[in-house]
Protein backbone atom coordinates (compact mmCIF):
# COMPACT_ATOMS: atom_id res chain seq x y z
CA UNK A 1 0.00 0.00 0.00
CA UNK A 2 0.78 3.76 -0.19
CA UNK A 3 -0.28 6.43 1.51
CA UNK A 4 0.27 10.38 1.85
CA UNK A 5 2.61 11.53 4.25
CA UNK A 6 1.68 14.77 5.38
CA UNK A 7 5.33 15.31 7.30
CA UNK A 8 7.50 14.19 4.20
CA UNK A 9 4.89 16.27 1.92
CA UNK A 10 5.18 12.43 -0.41
CA UNK A 11 3.40 9.39 -1.66
CA UNK A 12 5.30 6.63 0.70
CA UNK A 13 5.23 2.52 0.93
CA UNK A 14 3.20 1.46 3.82
CA UNK A 15 3.62 -1.25 6.19
CA UNK A 16 3.31 -1.36 9.98
CA UNK A 17 6.31 -1.49 12.31
CA UNK A 18 6.02 -3.83 14.48
CA UNK A 19 4.38 -7.60 12.82
CA UNK A 20 0.90 -7.60 10.93
CA UNK A 21 -0.47 -4.64 13.06
CA UNK A 22 -0.90 -1.77 12.49
CA UNK A 23 -0.95 0.47 15.47
CA UNK A 24 -3.12 3.69 14.66
CA UNK A 25 -4.20 6.75 16.54
CA UNK A 26 -7.04 9.50 15.45
CA UNK A 27 -8.29 12.42 17.20
CA UNK A 28 -11.91 12.45 18.10
CA UNK A 29 -14.72 14.83 18.74
CA UNK A 30 -14.34 17.62 21.43
CA UNK A 31 -17.67 16.71 22.96
CA UNK A 32 -18.78 20.03 23.80
CA UNK A 33 -21.25 19.87 20.65
CA UNK A 34 -22.78 16.88 18.35
CA UNK A 35 -19.82 16.63 15.64
CA UNK A 36 -21.30 17.97 12.49
CA UNK A 37 -21.15 16.20 9.16
CA UNK A 38 -17.76 17.99 8.43
CA UNK A 39 -16.26 16.30 11.42
CA UNK A 40 -17.93 13.15 10.11
CA UNK A 41 -15.98 13.19 6.37
CA UNK A 42 -13.10 12.84 8.74
CA UNK A 43 -14.43 9.73 10.39
CA UNK A 44 -15.92 8.19 6.80
CA UNK A 45 -12.53 7.93 5.51
CA UNK A 46 -10.69 7.13 8.46
CA UNK A 47 -13.21 4.09 8.59
CA UNK A 48 -12.15 3.37 4.74
CA UNK A 49 -8.71 4.17 5.58
CA UNK A 50 -8.57 1.36 8.25
CA UNK A 51 -10.99 -0.77 6.08
CA UNK A 52 -8.52 -0.77 3.40
CA UNK A 53 -6.19 -1.76 5.73
CA UNK A 54 -7.94 -4.55 6.93
CA UNK A 55 -9.55 -5.65 3.37
CA UNK A 56 -6.65 -4.74 0.62
CA UNK A 57 -3.16 -4.96 3.06
CA UNK A 58 -4.24 -7.65 4.89
CA UNK A 59 -3.37 -6.27 8.34
CA UNK A 60 -4.81 -6.34 11.84
CA UNK A 61 -5.77 -2.90 13.75
CA UNK A 62 -4.95 -1.37 16.84
CA UNK A 63 -6.85 1.64 16.41
CA UNK A 64 -7.41 4.57 19.10
CA UNK A 65 -9.91 7.10 18.65
CA UNK A 66 -10.23 9.51 21.49
CA UNK A 67 -12.48 11.69 23.09
CA UNK A 68 -11.16 15.32 24.64
CA UNK A 69 -13.73 15.48 27.34
CA UNK A 70 -11.56 18.35 29.22
CA UNK A 71 -10.82 21.68 27.75
CA UNK A 72 -11.70 25.43 27.75
CA UNK A 73 -14.69 24.65 25.56
CA UNK A 74 -16.27 21.51 27.82
CA UNK A 75 -15.40 23.47 30.63
CA UNK A 76 -17.84 26.40 29.43
CA UNK A 77 -20.29 24.54 27.84
CA UNK A 78 -20.95 22.78 31.20
CA UNK A 79 -20.78 25.92 33.45
CA UNK A 80 -23.42 27.24 31.37
CA UNK A 81 -25.81 24.19 31.30
CA UNK A 82 -24.93 23.81 34.72
CA UNK A 83 -24.45 20.55 34.43
CA UNK A 84 -20.89 18.35 35.89
CA UNK A 85 -18.25 18.10 33.27
CA UNK A 86 -19.25 13.96 33.01
CA UNK A 87 -22.56 14.56 32.41
CA UNK A 88 -22.40 17.22 30.21
CA UNK A 89 -19.94 15.35 27.84
CA UNK A 90 -22.02 11.99 28.25
CA UNK A 91 -24.72 13.35 26.06
CA UNK A 92 -22.34 14.29 23.38
CA UNK A 93 -20.31 10.87 23.54
CA UNK A 94 -23.76 9.21 23.17
CA UNK A 95 -24.85 11.05 20.29
CA UNK A 96 -21.20 10.55 18.50
CA UNK A 97 -22.04 6.45 18.97
CA UNK A 98 -25.09 6.91 17.65
CA UNK A 99 -24.21 9.03 14.63
CA UNK A 100 -21.50 6.49 13.71
CA UNK A 101 -23.91 3.39 14.37
CA UNK A 102 -25.94 5.32 11.68
CA UNK A 103 -23.08 6.12 9.11
CA UNK A 104 -21.97 2.58 9.56
CA UNK A 105 -18.55 3.41 11.04
CA UNK A 106 -16.43 0.38 12.35
CA UNK A 107 -16.17 0.17 15.98
CA UNK A 108 -12.16 1.12 17.01
CA UNK A 109 -10.22 -1.01 19.50
CA UNK A 110 -10.32 1.56 22.01
CA UNK A 111 -12.15 4.82 22.93
CA UNK A 112 -10.50 6.42 25.73
CA UNK A 113 -11.86 10.02 27.31
CA UNK A 114 -8.75 12.27 28.58
CA UNK A 115 -10.26 12.28 31.87
CA UNK A 116 -10.00 8.49 33.01
CA UNK A 117 -7.49 8.38 35.67
CA UNK A 118 -4.98 5.63 33.71
CA UNK A 119 -4.95 8.72 30.99
CA UNK A 120 -4.37 11.63 33.27
CA UNK A 121 -1.55 9.52 34.91
CA UNK A 122 0.09 9.20 31.71
CA UNK A 123 0.13 12.80 30.88
CA UNK A 124 1.53 13.74 34.25
CA UNK A 125 4.15 11.15 33.25
CA UNK A 126 4.57 12.36 30.15
CA UNK A 127 4.92 15.59 31.97
CA UNK A 128 7.46 14.92 33.98
CA UNK A 129 9.65 12.89 31.52
CA UNK A 130 9.85 16.75 29.69
CA UNK A 131 10.71 18.34 32.81
CA UNK A 132 13.61 15.30 33.39
CA UNK A 133 14.84 16.38 30.17
CA UNK A 134 14.58 20.61 30.16
CA UNK A 135 11.65 21.28 27.82
CA UNK A 136 9.11 22.96 30.06
CA UNK A 137 8.85 26.06 32.53
CA UNK A 138 6.36 26.70 35.28
CA UNK A 139 4.32 30.26 35.38
CA UNK A 140 1.85 31.00 38.08
CA UNK A 141 0.98 27.86 38.89
CA UNK A 142 0.62 26.31 35.15
CA UNK A 143 3.39 24.12 33.38
CA UNK A 144 4.38 25.12 30.04
CA UNK A 145 6.50 23.21 27.19
CA UNK A 146 9.12 26.06 25.83
CA UNK A 147 9.50 25.27 22.20
CA UNK A 148 12.98 26.82 21.26
CA UNK A 149 14.41 23.90 23.16
CA UNK A 150 13.16 21.32 20.70
CA UNK A 151 15.15 22.59 17.54
CA UNK A 152 12.94 20.08 15.09
CA UNK A 153 9.94 22.19 16.32
CA UNK A 154 7.96 22.95 13.22
CA UNK A 155 8.36 20.31 11.01
CA UNK A 156 4.76 19.12 10.67
CA UNK A 157 3.64 21.91 9.52
CA UNK A 158 6.54 23.59 8.24
CA UNK A 159 6.98 27.09 10.31
CA UNK A 160 9.18 29.39 10.20
CA UNK A 161 11.54 29.43 13.24
CA UNK A 162 12.34 33.19 12.39
CA UNK A 163 8.54 34.01 12.99
CA UNK A 164 8.07 31.89 16.52
CA UNK A 165 8.14 34.19 19.57
CA UNK A 166 10.79 32.95 21.95
CA UNK A 167 9.49 33.04 25.56
CA UNK A 168 5.84 33.84 24.46
CA UNK A 169 3.41 32.18 26.22
CA UNK A 170 -0.17 30.99 24.85
CA UNK A 171 -3.10 29.87 27.38
CA UNK A 172 -5.65 29.39 25.45
CA UNK A 173 -6.25 25.58 24.05
CA UNK A 174 -7.32 26.60 20.55
CA UNK A 175 -4.95 29.20 18.70
CA UNK A 176 -4.40 30.57 15.35
CA UNK A 177 -1.36 29.45 13.21
CA UNK A 178 0.79 32.71 13.34
CA UNK A 179 0.54 32.08 17.23
CA UNK A 180 3.87 29.65 17.28
CA UNK A 181 3.99 30.24 21.31
CA UNK A 182 5.43 28.20 24.40
CA UNK A 183 1.73 26.30 25.31
CA UNK A 184 0.37 25.32 28.59
CA UNK A 185 0.98 21.24 28.92
CA UNK A 186 -0.62 21.29 32.71
CA UNK A 187 -2.93 24.35 33.33
CA UNK A 188 -3.74 25.65 36.73
CA UNK A 189 -7.50 25.50 36.95
CA UNK A 190 -9.48 28.14 37.95
CA UNK A 191 -12.36 29.01 40.23
CA UNK A 192 -15.11 25.86 39.82
CA UNK A 193 -12.98 24.23 37.27
CA UNK A 194 -12.31 20.73 37.68
CA UNK A 195 -8.97 20.13 39.11
CA UNK A 196 -6.91 16.66 39.22
CA UNK A 197 -3.39 16.28 41.44
CA UNK A 198 -1.18 12.76 40.31
CA UNK A 199 2.45 14.82 40.90
CA UNK A 200 2.61 17.89 39.12
CA UNK A 201 0.25 19.87 41.24
CA UNK A 202 -3.00 20.64 41.14
CA UNK A 203 -4.78 21.66 37.72
CA UNK A 204 -5.87 20.02 34.48
CA UNK A 205 -4.13 19.10 31.27
CA UNK A 206 -4.12 20.93 28.19
CA UNK A 207 -5.52 20.09 25.18
CA UNK A 208 -2.03 18.09 23.66
CA UNK A 209 -0.52 16.45 26.11
CA UNK A 210 -4.18 14.60 26.29
CA UNK A 211 -3.84 13.18 22.83
CA UNK A 212 0.71 12.47 23.40
CA UNK A 213 -0.34 10.10 26.08
CA UNK A 214 -3.32 8.15 25.26
CA UNK A 215 -1.34 7.10 21.83
CA UNK A 216 1.70 6.63 23.80
CA UNK A 217 -0.11 4.58 26.33
CA UNK A 218 -2.41 2.59 24.19
CA UNK A 219 -0.41 1.91 21.57
CA UNK A 220 2.65 0.63 23.26
CA UNK A 221 5.17 3.37 22.95
CA UNK A 222 6.87 5.49 20.19
CA UNK A 223 6.99 5.28 17.17
CA UNK A 224 3.60 4.49 16.25
CA UNK A 225 2.30 3.85 12.50
CA UNK A 226 -0.14 6.27 11.33
CA UNK A 227 -1.38 9.32 13.44
CA UNK A 228 -4.60 10.90 11.68
CA UNK A 229 -7.31 13.61 11.89
CA UNK A 230 -8.89 16.64 9.81
CA UNK A 231 -5.85 18.96 8.16
CA UNK A 232 -7.23 22.00 10.18
CA UNK A 233 -5.13 19.55 13.10
CA UNK A 234 -2.11 19.82 11.80
CA UNK A 235 -1.26 23.58 13.65
CA UNK A 236 -1.30 23.64 16.46
CA UNK A 237 -2.44 20.59 17.58
CA UNK A 238 -0.49 17.67 15.98
CA UNK A 239 2.79 19.78 16.07
CA UNK A 240 2.34 20.07 19.65
CA UNK A 241 2.06 16.79 20.15
CA UNK A 242 5.12 16.19 18.50
CA UNK A 243 7.19 18.38 20.08
CA UNK A 244 5.77 16.71 23.72
CA UNK A 245 5.95 13.07 22.93
CA UNK A 246 9.99 13.17 20.96
CA UNK A 247 10.57 15.97 23.26
CA UNK A 248 9.77 13.45 25.96
CA UNK A 249 10.63 10.09 24.21
CA UNK A 250 13.37 10.79 22.14
CA UNK A 251 11.95 8.80 19.27
CA UNK A 252 10.09 9.70 16.59
CA UNK A 253 6.38 9.81 17.46
CA UNK A 254 4.29 8.35 14.35
CA UNK A 255 5.84 7.48 11.51
CA UNK A 256 3.22 8.70 8.89
CA UNK A 257 0.17 11.56 9.48
CA UNK A 258 -2.75 10.91 7.64
CA UNK A 259 -5.05 14.40 7.25
CA UNK A 260 -8.28 14.56 5.82
CA UNK A 261 -9.29 17.91 4.14
CA UNK A 262 -12.47 20.42 4.92
CA UNK A 263 -15.94 19.44 4.01
CA UNK A 264 -17.37 23.38 2.34
CA UNK A 265 -20.86 24.30 2.19
CA UNK A 266 -22.22 24.98 -1.44
CA UNK A 267 -20.81 28.71 -1.25
CA UNK A 268 -17.47 27.25 -0.13
CA UNK A 269 -18.00 28.38 2.97
CA UNK A 270 -15.92 25.77 6.18
CA UNK A 271 -18.31 24.48 8.34
CA UNK A 272 -17.56 25.36 11.72
CA UNK A 273 -19.33 25.17 14.82
CA UNK A 274 -17.79 28.89 16.19
CA UNK A 275 -19.76 30.22 12.82
CA UNK A 276 -22.71 28.27 13.59
CA UNK A 277 -23.15 26.93 9.96
CA UNK A 278 -23.24 23.19 10.89
CA UNK A 279 -24.98 20.71 9.90
CA UNK A 280 -25.17 17.15 11.68
CA UNK A 281 -25.92 13.70 10.71
CA UNK A 282 -29.12 13.85 12.96
CA UNK A 283 -30.18 17.16 10.96
CA UNK A 284 -29.79 15.45 7.47
CA UNK A 285 -31.32 12.26 8.26
CA UNK A 286 -34.62 14.23 9.37
CA UNK A 287 -34.79 15.76 6.38
CA UNK A 288 -35.70 12.61 4.56
CA UNK A 289 -32.19 11.75 3.13
CA UNK A 290 -30.32 8.09 4.22
CA UNK A 291 -27.19 7.89 5.64
CA UNK A 292 -26.31 5.26 3.29
CA UNK A 293 -26.21 8.38 0.98
CA UNK A 294 -24.78 10.74 2.98
CA UNK A 295 -21.98 8.18 3.68
CA UNK A 296 -21.25 7.80 -0.53
CA UNK A 297 -21.20 11.66 -0.39
CA UNK A 298 -18.73 11.80 2.20
CA UNK A 299 -16.07 8.94 0.73
CA UNK A 300 -16.88 9.97 -2.83
CA UNK A 301 -14.34 12.47 -3.15
CA UNK A 302 -10.57 11.75 -2.46
CA UNK A 303 -9.32 12.75 1.04
CA UNK A 304 -7.10 15.00 0.39
CA UNK A 305 -9.40 17.10 -1.71
CA UNK A 306 -11.82 19.63 -0.04
CA UNK A 307 -15.57 18.28 -0.64
CA UNK A 308 -18.18 20.30 -1.17
CA UNK A 309 -21.28 19.71 0.08
CA UNK A 310 -24.69 20.54 -1.60
CA UNK A 311 -28.28 18.90 -1.39
CA UNK A 312 -27.90 18.26 -4.97
CA UNK A 313 -25.10 15.79 -4.13
CA UNK A 314 -27.21 13.61 -1.89
CA UNK A 315 -29.79 13.35 -4.22
CA UNK A 316 -26.98 12.59 -6.82
CA UNK A 317 -25.37 10.24 -4.35
CA UNK A 318 -29.18 8.45 -4.22
CA UNK A 319 -29.29 7.58 -7.75
CA UNK A 320 -26.26 6.08 -7.75
CA UNK A 321 -27.18 3.90 -5.13
CA UNK A 322 -30.26 3.23 -6.76
CA UNK A 323 -28.64 2.15 -9.70
CA UNK A 324 -26.08 -0.14 -7.57
CA UNK A 325 -29.00 -2.06 -5.39
CA UNK A 326 -30.83 -2.52 -8.91
CA UNK A 327 -28.28 -4.19 -9.99
CA UNK A 328 -27.65 -6.43 -7.29
CA UNK A 329 -31.51 -6.84 -7.21
CA UNK A 330 -31.47 -8.12 -10.87
CA UNK A 331 -28.90 -10.66 -10.03
CA UNK A 332 -32.06 -12.54 -8.69
CA UNK A 333 -33.45 -12.96 -11.81
CA UNK A 334 -30.75 -14.95 -13.16
CA UNK A 335 -31.95 -18.82 -13.94
CA UNK A 336 -29.53 -20.03 -16.82
CA UNK A 337 -27.02 -22.96 -16.07
CA UNK A 338 -24.47 -22.33 -18.27
CA UNK A 339 -21.47 -19.96 -17.61
CA UNK A 340 -19.02 -18.18 -19.40
CA UNK A 341 -15.03 -18.08 -18.20
CA UNK A 342 -14.97 -14.29 -19.77
CA UNK A 343 -17.47 -13.14 -17.69
CA UNK A 344 -15.57 -14.19 -14.76
CA UNK A 345 -12.34 -13.23 -15.99
CA UNK A 346 -14.38 -9.54 -16.27
CA UNK A 347 -15.53 -9.68 -12.61
CA UNK A 348 -11.55 -10.98 -11.47
CA UNK A 349 -10.28 -7.98 -13.53
CA UNK A 350 -12.53 -5.30 -11.61
CA UNK A 351 -11.74 -6.36 -8.09
CA UNK A 352 -8.03 -6.46 -8.69
CA UNK A 353 -8.67 -2.94 -10.20
CA UNK A 354 -10.15 -2.05 -7.37
CA UNK A 355 -7.82 -3.22 -5.04
CA UNK A 356 -5.13 -1.63 -7.17
CA UNK A 357 -6.96 2.11 -6.73
CA UNK A 358 -7.53 1.88 -3.08
CA UNK A 359 -3.87 0.71 -2.17
CA UNK A 360 -2.78 3.79 -3.88
CA UNK A 361 -3.22 6.75 -1.01
CA UNK A 362 -7.11 5.50 -0.85
CA UNK A 363 -8.36 6.72 -4.42
CA UNK A 364 -12.15 6.32 -3.37
CA UNK A 365 -13.49 8.25 -6.92
CA UNK A 366 -11.41 5.76 -8.65
CA UNK A 367 -12.20 2.70 -6.89
CA UNK A 368 -16.04 4.14 -7.23
CA UNK A 369 -15.36 4.10 -11.34
CA UNK A 370 -14.48 0.39 -11.44
CA UNK A 371 -17.54 -0.23 -9.31
CA UNK A 372 -19.93 1.27 -11.52
CA UNK A 373 -18.36 -0.52 -14.76
CA UNK A 374 -19.26 -3.59 -12.86
CA UNK A 375 -22.63 -2.31 -12.66
CA UNK A 376 -22.95 -1.76 -16.11
CA UNK A 377 -20.91 -4.72 -17.36
CA UNK A 378 -23.45 -6.70 -15.46
CA UNK A 379 -26.79 -4.95 -16.71
CA UNK A 380 -25.72 -5.59 -20.05
CA UNK A 381 -25.14 -8.94 -19.50
CA UNK A 382 -28.39 -9.57 -17.52
CA UNK A 383 -30.25 -8.25 -20.51
CA UNK A 384 -28.56 -10.20 -22.94
CA UNK A 385 -29.09 -13.62 -21.19
CA UNK A 386 -25.19 -14.05 -20.73
CA UNK A 387 -25.56 -14.35 -17.05
CA UNK A 388 -25.64 -17.74 -15.66
CA UNK A 389 -26.44 -18.56 -11.79
CA UNK A 390 -22.38 -19.71 -10.92
CA UNK A 391 -21.70 -16.31 -12.41
CA UNK A 392 -24.17 -14.67 -9.84
CA UNK A 393 -21.87 -16.43 -6.91
CA UNK A 394 -18.83 -14.46 -8.30
CA UNK A 395 -20.41 -11.10 -9.17
CA UNK A 396 -22.13 -11.21 -5.32
CA UNK A 397 -18.61 -12.01 -4.12
CA UNK A 398 -17.28 -9.17 -5.82
CA UNK A 399 -19.48 -6.48 -4.48
CA UNK A 400 -19.46 -8.18 -0.71
CA UNK A 401 -15.73 -7.16 -1.55
CA UNK A 402 -15.68 -3.73 -2.83
CA UNK A 403 -18.30 -3.31 0.36
CA UNK A 404 -15.91 -4.26 2.68
CA UNK A 405 -13.95 -1.14 1.92
CA UNK A 406 -16.55 1.32 1.03
CA UNK A 407 -19.69 -0.19 3.50
CA UNK A 408 -22.64 1.36 1.27
CA UNK A 409 -24.25 -1.76 0.16
CA UNK A 410 -24.75 -3.43 3.86
CA UNK A 411 -25.54 0.05 5.33
CA UNK A 412 -28.30 0.28 2.55
CA UNK A 413 -29.52 -3.00 2.97
CA UNK A 414 -29.90 -2.36 7.06
CA UNK A 415 -31.66 0.80 5.78
CA UNK A 416 -34.21 -1.35 3.45
CA UNK A 417 -35.40 -3.49 6.19
CA UNK A 418 -36.58 -0.71 8.54
CA UNK A 419 -39.25 1.51 8.63
CA UNK A 420 -40.89 3.87 7.73
CA UNK A 421 -42.75 0.81 5.97
CA UNK A 422 -42.50 -2.05 7.63
CA UNK A 423 -40.78 -5.59 5.57
CA UNK A 424 -43.65 -7.69 6.72
CA UNK A 425 -46.18 -5.04 5.28
CA UNK A 426 -44.67 -4.17 1.82
CA UNK A 427 -44.48 -8.38 1.35
CA UNK A 428 -48.59 -8.55 2.45
CA UNK A 429 -49.63 -5.82 0.04
CA UNK A 430 -47.61 -6.99 -2.55
CA UNK A 431 -48.99 -10.53 -2.01
CA UNK A 432 -52.83 -8.42 -1.77
CA UNK A 433 -51.65 -6.79 -5.43
CA UNK A 434 -50.80 -10.10 -6.88
CA UNK A 435 -54.23 -11.56 -5.76
CA UNK A 436 -56.22 -8.42 -7.03
CA UNK A 437 -54.14 -9.15 -10.54
CA UNK A 438 -55.02 -12.57 -10.56
CA UNK A 439 -58.67 -11.54 -10.30
CA UNK A 440 -58.20 -9.02 -12.77
CA UNK A 441 -59.00 -6.21 -9.66
CA UNK A 442 -56.54 -4.07 -11.96
CA UNK A 443 -58.02 -0.97 -9.68
CA UNK A 444 -57.21 -2.03 -6.57
CA UNK A 445 -53.55 -3.37 -7.77
CA UNK A 446 -52.68 0.26 -9.17
CA UNK A 447 -54.12 1.74 -6.10
CA UNK A 448 -52.04 -0.68 -3.71
CA UNK A 449 -48.98 0.08 -5.90
CA UNK A 450 -49.63 3.51 -6.31
CA UNK A 451 -49.89 3.85 -2.33
CA UNK A 452 -46.82 2.54 -1.89
CA UNK A 453 -45.08 4.77 -3.96
CA UNK A 454 -46.56 7.50 -1.70
CA UNK A 455 -45.00 5.86 1.20
CA UNK A 456 -41.15 5.03 -0.78
CA UNK A 457 -41.69 1.90 -1.97
CA UNK A 458 -41.54 1.09 -5.50
CA UNK A 459 -42.79 -2.74 -7.61
CA UNK A 460 -41.68 -3.72 -10.17
CA UNK A 461 -43.24 -6.66 -12.12
CA UNK A 462 -40.63 -9.40 -13.81
CA UNK A 463 -40.93 -12.36 -15.63
CA UNK A 464 -39.95 -13.54 -12.11
CA UNK A 465 -42.61 -12.29 -10.21
CA UNK A 466 -43.28 -8.64 -8.03
CA UNK A 467 -39.96 -6.96 -6.78
CA UNK A 468 -40.07 -4.05 -4.57
CA UNK A 469 -37.22 -1.26 -3.60
CA UNK A 470 -37.15 1.33 -1.57
CA UNK A 471 -36.80 5.08 -2.89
Amino acid sequence: MRLYNTLTRQTESFSPLRGNTVRMYACGLTVYARGHIGNFRTFVCLDVLRRTLKSVGGYDMQQVVNFTDVDDKTIAGARKAGLELRAYTDQYIAAFHEDTLALGIESVEEMPRATDEANLKAMVKTIQRLEQRGHTYQSNGSIYFKISTLSSYGKLARLDHEGMQDGARVDSDDYAKENARDFALWKASGPDEPSWDFGVGPGRPGWHIECSAMALRLLDGAPIDIHAGGVDLIFPHHENEIAQSEGSTGETFSRFWFHVEHLLLDKGIKMSKSIGNVLSVKEILSQGYRASALRYVLLSTHYRKQLRFTWDSLAQAEESLRRLMDCLGRLDTVTAASSSSAFAERVESACERFDTRMADDLNTPGALGVVFELVRDVNAAVDAGTVSVEDVLIIRKAFDKFDEVLGVIALRRVEDEQPPVEVEEIERLVEERNAARRGRDFSLSDQIRDDLDDRGVILEDTPTGTRWKRK
